[in-house]
């Protein structure tokens, strides 16, 4: 059985202002009916899987739990880091966990972020290296290079490719840094050049063996951050001290540029990370005038377009453009140059320093319970909609700066407010005084929806205190 390893982090900066780092684009629907994480738990499933281990952060713990539910899929352990500390100390930190029951099983570590059109073929080349991992090997998968790409390494073949169709296992001679236009064309030319996909198997035993020999540094912090690490809701979080102390590096750096033992089986049936909207582009099947659109839009006599609208609210029309990138969100919306799309990170980039907050925060912010949105804001009200998960709950809290009206417009919430609990119906309300202790929950079997109305002098999400909470945040 092989266990795959799902790394499910990043701040989502390139896909701006769909992904952010409250929401980062693997939890998005980009290509398909189903989210990036989704598609990539669904890919390493199947007879020769074990249950997926995912390595993710704090916020995204319940959206992770949610979003595999859905698909019926059944995690093993999810590991929460403390706060990012690269690749590298996560794949050792998963290799450590998955040690202490099987030393000699295989583990696959991908990240949850990438389109692959083929799921059967990509099996096919995971078990096509399954051989090599068993003797010893660090397999890795190159990617079949379609265009001079600058935005991705490169794994040089130490050996004639052949046919890559035939996923053939073949040594690799070196890891090569992204490069620039005249170096990548000259690559592609050369024919014995993959993109690095970031996709590898091994066995425990042996990653764990190369951690020892290259990078012998990261083995006490995170062996500590495992060991130390606190069970919490079905999640083991690891101990943040010693995470703190790990060297922030990825698995390449530390690992795999310094391995001699490394093996790569080339992939030639279609990949994208989705590193910019120009590979969105490419992935949504664009029309013969090379235009795609997705959710409310509609493209009038366009070329090379990509036009996007992710909120029914808002429709998008681009008439008579070319190369143009669109993107409408609720709160945000980016037209750029189709050829500017690694640039969307400056302008994250610009929207920090001005303290904008839709740099990176998400119109929708998701809860353990759920998750809602403001709908309208203004000085000393705001109304919110609330959307509550069938059988989740609130914490117990209370306001120091703000009263609360309740109106239910979908399901049944039960009300706490003080020593009165009561059952509250579609089209009815309940009023919550300014310091009242409180809590609602969902008692029944579908998202119970409501519209909150706050007011009071300060609406900040931190004027709360917890009481009690099921999902264990402070």
């Amino acid at each position: 059985m092989i266990t795959p390893v799902l790394l499910c982090g990043g701040s989502g900066t390139r896909l701006w202002p769909l992904s952010r780092k409250s929401y980062p684009k693997q939890f998005a629907a980009l290509t398909g009916p189903t989210t990036l994480f989704q598609a990539s738990a669904q890919r390493l499933s199947g007879p020769d899987y074990a249950a997926p281990m995912v390595i993710t952060g704090s916020d995204f713990r319940f959206i992770v739990t949610e979003q595999l539910a859905a698909i019926g899929v059944d995690p093993g352990a999810i590991l929460i880091e403390p706060e990012g500390r690269n690749t590298a100390p996560a794949v050792l930190a998963a290799a450590l966990q998955l040690e202490q029951d099987d030393p000699d099983g295989l583990m696959l570590v991908a990240p949850s972020d990438h389109v692959v059109p083929d799921p059967e073929a990509f099996r096919g080349a995971v078990l096509a290296g399954l051989q090599a991992a068993q003797a010893g090997r660090l397999v890795t998968f190159g990617i079949l290079p379609t265009h001079p790409e600058t935005g991705y390494g490169y794994l040089e073949l130490a050996e004639p490719m052949g046919d890559p169709a035939a996923l053939q296992p073949l040594a690799l001679r070196r890891f090569v840094e992204k490069p620039d236009a005249a170096r990548a064309a000259e690559m592609l030319a050369a024919g014995n050049f993959l993109w690095n996909a970031g996709i590898f198997l091994f066995s425990v035993r042996s990653i764990l063996e190369a951690f020892r020999r290259h990078a012998p540094a990261l083995i006490e912090p995170v062996s500590r951050a495992v060991r130390e690490g606190k069970a919490d809701l079905g999640f083991l979080r690891l101990a943040p001290a010693p995470w703190a102390q790990a060297r922030d590096i990825s698995i390449d750096y530390a690992v795999m540029e310094k391995a001699d033992n490394l093996t790569v089986v080339p992939y030639a049936a279609g990949w994208s990370d989705l590193g910019g909207w120009d590979s969105v582009l490419r992935e949504t099947g664009p029309d013969a005038r090379g235009v795609a659109t997705g959710g409310h839009a509609t493209a009038l006599d366009c070329d090379d377009t990509l036009l996007r609208s992710e909120d029914e609210r808002v429709e998008l029309v681009g008439i008579g453009l070319k190369n143009i990138i669109a993107i409408a969100m609720p709160d945000a919306v980016l037209v750029a140059d189709a050829g500017r799309a690694q640039d969307v990170k400056l302008a994250v980039a610009a929207l920090k320093a001005k303290g904008a907050r839709q740099a990176e925060t998400f119109p929708k912010d998701h809860r353990p319970w759920g998750w809602f949105e403001t709908l309208a804001l203004g000085d000393r009200f705001q109304v919110k909609r609330i959307v509550v998960h069938p059988g989740a709950a609130l914490s117990l809290q209370s306001h120091h700066h703000r009263s609360e009206h309740w109106i239910v417009v979908q399901g049944t919430a039960r009300v706490m407010v003080d020593e009165t609990v009561k059952l509250v119906g579609e089209n009815q309300s309940v009023y919550i005084p300014l310091g009242a202790v409180h809590r609602m929950e969902n008692p029944g079997k579908i998202p119970m929806v409501l519209i909150e109305v706050q007011t009071g002098s300060y609406l900040g999400e931190d004027d709360i205190v917890r009481y009690q909470d099921l999902y264990s945040r402070n």
